[in-house]
């Protein structure tokens, strides 16, 4: 079974200040991304920073970010609309009007450490069927069980169609734990024909992507989910993360799936 590797450089909430080897600048990702690419990353799953390095859902600056990936690789790009905690979400949903291949659909609000990450139902479904209409393929992302029995209401609403994309993510404070027991779970109760990949943020990362790899799903890595390569060990940079999940996936014999191939097996429109 062949597998789809993602690269997801940069996130909503570390800093240069936590490791200054993560890449915030519109440069500086598709620098990260074109490497990752060579590695053998189909999927970049991007959020944005303004100068500040704070979370930004500015048009333009995704626009530029987007042209700069695409003149070094082709690889796919998937926009996160969750962009972070303190952007609103009308701010965040405009981000689809700039058609990426995928982006992210947050099916419902939580706790997420400190903070609280709104998706307002209203404003989901809104997106959501935005997205239909621009052929955005959503990458669903769910922190908890309950946040899968939404999406399947979504899909029975005909606002998403089949086959969906799911990102299990695991170890946000205010989500699921990140352990096996509840990875297998959330991979049992996936409707057939789902593709999904394991998001285990923090320092589960390496076992539960490990794990995940081993039961056919596809694997995410980059510095949006961990900054370290070991205990006491800061990453330096993408490249390295994302090559150990390519290595870890050859170790279980899963062919490693080009962009053409990954958006077949996606079936992007």
């Amino acid at each position: 079974m062949s597998v789809i590797i993602t690269v997801a450089p940069t996130g909503p909430i570390a800093t240069k200040a936590d490791n200054p080897n993560l890449p915030t600048s519109p440069e500086e990702i598709a620098v990260a991304v074109e490497g990752a690419y060579r590695a053998g990353a189909a999927v970049a799953h991007i959020h944005l920073r303004d100068a500040d390095q704070r979370p930004t859902a500015d048009l333009d600056i995704a626009r530029r970010t987007m042209d700069l990936i695409a003149e070094r690789c082709p690889i796919l790009i998937q926009m996160s609309t969750g962009v972070g905690l303190s952007v609103p979400f009308e701010d965040r949903e405009k981000l689809v009007e700039l058609r990426p291949r995928m982006a992210t659909l947050n099916p419902c609000s939580m706790s997420f450490g400190e903070g609280e990450f709104l998706n307002p139902p209203k404003g989901v479904r809104r997106l959501a069927a935005r997205m239909r209409e621009l052929d955005v393929k959503p990458e669903l992302e769910i922190y908890d069980t309950g946040h899968l029995e939404v999406c399947l209401s979504l899909l029975e609403e005909g606002l998403l169609a089949e086959p969906l994309q799911f990102s299990i993510v695991m170890g946000v404070r205010g989500g699921m734990a990140a352990t096996p027991e509840n990875l297998v779970t959330m991979v049992s109760r996936l409707p057939p024909g789902a593709t999904w990949q394991i998001i285990a943020v923090g320092k589960a990362n390496l076992q539960l992507t490990a794990i995940g790899l081993a039961l056919g799903g596809n694997a995410r890595a980059g510095m949006e989910d961990t900054l370290y390569l070991g205990r006491g060990r800061p990453a330096p940079g993408n490249l390295p993360l994302v090559e150990r999940a390519v290595q870890l996936a050859r170790d279980l014999d899963r062919p490693i799936l080009n962009v053409n191939e990954a958006a077949q097996a996606l079936r992007l429109p």
